[in-house]
């Protein structure tokens, strides 16, 4: 058995008495909705006709939203309805960073997640859900796909219908009678950035980085407001994540290749660092759930697919070694830190890459589907641990030595990481959303932050400070101290870019 939708866009007249229905039954809050309907205007005045186009959950039978979720909150049915329980949701908004349909949304009230379950409760007791009884066309079709004998079944054998977004893989389960590529996709007409009857009052606003003024361009005249879900707390967890591996990845690298040996740096004020990061990260990410008292369901309620679980595991495991680690370093028990060199550099590792499995997961945001991710996030805590040791070999008076080879150090992590950069937005992308969202990151309103901020303060100016140093100058090394800094604030800066532009561009 599996339950889903056929809604024929030739019947459906945009009345929104589904989305009226849908809204009474679950009261869905006011700037919320589980369906909704979209209308695009398409032609030149006077040849002008408006489309309408049934938007909601599409319960796939692969579903993101299942995969990412820590909880469980949202699962299968055994009648392939994606359903979700409310007493198990944690607010962290991840499942609407997975969905690639804008269907899921944060309901004000509960401040966990909601979206459309198909009326389950009403399926289960034979009834049809309301957006299918009150529809005065007859638009929207509701039943069982795989029983050859309902009407569901019979619509699809015997007309050709569309779905949203199928490249997903996702294998949606709403199809469309007569959909037209403007309404189904995107990015094929312009976006207004706003709508009336369609915002919760002081909410966030639709992007509208792609608004044009051609006349013959495709119209978006009515949607709804689609949250952001992630915003700077989680460019500032990335930041503090590689801050707090990079030392202990930088310090095992180094002792183990016997490159360097230094007790403080290494044996005490790299765990330390490490430990305080560490604790950062997981106050911040707890800081940033909606329901943060739940927290400790992802610890005892764990959806092993989610890689927000798993990251809770790596996290929690590399504190313990860093502890370890520090308590050896006080008690200057060498053979116990030698033994934590191997664990500690794969934990390092770990806890630095980890984030590209999570963002990998978000399926709807494509600039986040990339192969460099996960190499390019350990370059970032290597740059920012060396970053950090640098300016503890200062503090310290670790020798000239060790700090002109942590400089070293953090001028290669700074090209590797230029180099990746341009490989993140300048290269070509594999799909039109991902260029998009590059294009938000290179010329759009992210342009001054990654340029004056990403590029210029974080790379080119610390690697011609760096230059200036190696070079011998006396002023050259007076300018390096500042080197570390900057690296580290435009660190920040790129991350906040990547992590806005992947959420940029409208799903819906």
């Amino acid at each position: 058995m599996e339950y889903g939708f056929v809604i024929d866009n030739q019947r459906c007249i945009g009345c929104h008495a589904c989305t009226v229905a849908c809204k009474a039954e679950h009261q869905v809050p006011l700037g919320s909705f589980r369906t909704w309907v979209k209308n695009v205007e398409k032609g030149t005045f006077p040849d002008v006709r408006r489309h309408f186009t049934v938007l909601r959950c599409n319960h796939c039978r692969d579903a993101p939203c299942v995969n990412i979720c820590p909880t469980k909150a949202l699962f299968h049915r055994a009648d392939g309805i994606v359903d979700f329980d409310s007493e198990q949701c944690v607010g962290c908004k991840a499942c609407m960073a997975a969905c690639p349909y804008d269907a899921i949304y944060i309901d004000p009230d509960t401040r966990t997640a909601a979206k459309c379950n198909y009326c389950a409760h009403k399926i289960e007791i034979g009834i049809e859900p309301p957006c299918v009884t009150v529809c005065p066309e007859q638009a929207i079709i509701a039943g069982d796909l795989d029983n050859p004998k309902s009407r569901i079944a019979s619509q699809l054998a015997l007309r050709q219908v569309s779905a949203r977004k199928p490249e997903k893989g996702t294998r949606p389960k709403v199809f469309y009678i007569g959909g037209d590529d403007v309404c189904l996709t995107p990015d094929s007409a312009v976006h207004a950035g706003s709508y009336a009857w369609a915002e919760r009052p002081g909410g966030q606003k639709s992007p509208d980085f792609h608004a044009r003024s051609e006349t013959a361009q495709p119209l978006v005249s009515y949607d709804i407001a689609h949250e952001t879900p992630w915003g700077f707390s989680v460019s500032l967890y990335l930041w503090i994540k590689a801050v707090a591996a990079g030392p202990i990845l930088v310090a095992s690298l180094l002792m183990l290749m016997r490159i360097a040996r230094a007790p403080i740096l290494f044996g005490m004020f790299a765990p330390m660092i490490a430990l305080g990061m560490t604790l950062a990260t997981v106050m911040l990410l707890i800081g940033d759930l909606r329901r943060p008292e739940r927290f400790l369901k992802i610890l005892f309620h764990p959806n092993p697919r989610s890689w927000l679980v798993w990251g809770a595991y790596i996290l929690t495991s590399f504190a313990m070694t860093a502890l370890l680690w520090l308590l050896a370093g006080l008690a200057e028990l060498a053979g116990i830190l030698s033994l934590l060199l191997w664990p500690g550099l794969v934990q390092s590792v770990l806890t630095a890459g980890y984030s590209a499995f999570l963002l990998a997961q978000a399926r709807g945001r494509d600039l986040w589907q990339s192969r460099l991710l996960f190499p390019h996030l350990v370059v970032q805590s290597f740059l920012a641990g060396s970053a950090v040791l640098v300016l503890g070999a200062q503090l310290f008076g670790s020798g000239a030595h060790l700090s002109e080879f942590l400089l070293r150090c953090l001028l290669g992590g700074l090209c590797i990481h230029g180099i990746l950069v341009i490989g993140e937005t300048a290269l070509p992308h594999g799909t039109e959303a991902a260029s998009g969202a590059a294009g938000y990151i290179l010329r759009g309103p992210l342009a001054g932050a990654f340029w004056a901020g990403a590029v210029f303060l974080g790379i080119v100016l610390p690697v011609n400070l760096l230059a200036l140093y190696f070079a011998g100058p006396s002023f050259g090394r007076a300018l390096a101290v500042s080197a570390p800094i900057l690296s580290l604030v435009g660190l920040l800066a790129y991350e906040h870019c990547y992590v806005r532009a992947g959420q940029a561009l409208p799903l819906s």
